[in-house]
């Protein structure tokens, strides 16, 4: 029988805004997984992102500083078996950008998570999507990525990304459904790609009052069926 994975990807803009919102979103929806950019990087970053997966009653996986501010949190039911991070390539001056990795199963059923945030500078963002989509082709496993690309479809480093991976809302007739930002959004830079090997049963935009309040990101979520 397949096993189905509930994937969370959520930029939390630095738990800058309302943090009980924040915790109410997510425990909302439930997630087995959740991939989360803008997470505590710097001073104390592993204290803060375990009160972090405290607060969203998850557990810490990988990231945090090593990944340059991403995050994979889990549940219980998801065991995790390794985990490792990688920084992207940058223009000095810029802001550091990485990735994190956690090699995980449900029961037999085996998988990767990946979670990245991208540049903003449009110059520097496909020379990170190659570089992060090379680290993904290494991946044996089916394999999830949930990202805030910082960049729209149809853009290059979109394109680099979604080469050989299913865009969950693409999938679902759900591309229309922006993410950015929260309060209004009229753009779609957040995503989650998933291995074909991943049945696409749900994606969904979190668009709440809480999450309005929570992010200046709507979170996205996506139910993925795979087969042992």
């Amino acid at each position: 029988m397949p096993v189905t994975v509930r994937v969370l990807s959520y930029n939390v803009h630095m738990q800058q805004d309302d943090l009980d919102a924040l915790a109410a979103v997510v425990y909302e929806v439930a997630p087995d997984v959740v991939c989360v950019q803008e997470a505590p990087r710097r001073f104390r970053w592993r204290h803060r992102c375990s009160e972090l997966a405290r607060r969203l009653g998850l557990v810490y996986a990988a990231g945090g500083l090593p990944s340059m501010g991403n995050l994979i949190l889990t549940n219980l039911r998801v065991r995790v078996h390794d985990t490792w991070c990688e920084r992207l390539p940058f223009t000095p001056g810029r802001h550091m950008r990485g990735a994190a990795f956690a090699r995980c199963s449900v029961g037999k059923v085996p998988f990767v998570v990946a979670g990245s945030h991208l540049s903003i500078d449009p110059a520097e963002r496909p020379r990170q999507g190659r570089a992060l989509k090379e680290l993904l082709g290494k991946i044996s496993e089916p394999v999830v990525l949930g990202a805030d690309v910082n960049d729209t479809p149809g853009s290059d480093c979109w394109q680099i990304l979604a080469d050989g991976l299913v865009d969950a809302a693409a999938a679902t007739g759900n591309a229309h459904r922006h993410t950015f930002p929260a309060a209004g959004p009229y753009d779609r830079i957040d995503v989650l790609f998933a291995d074909p090997r991943f049945e696409v049963v749900r994606y969904d935009v979190i668009e709440t009052d809480q999450a309005r309040r929570a992010s200046d990101h709507l979170p996205i979520l996506a139910d993925l069926a795979l087969a042992a």
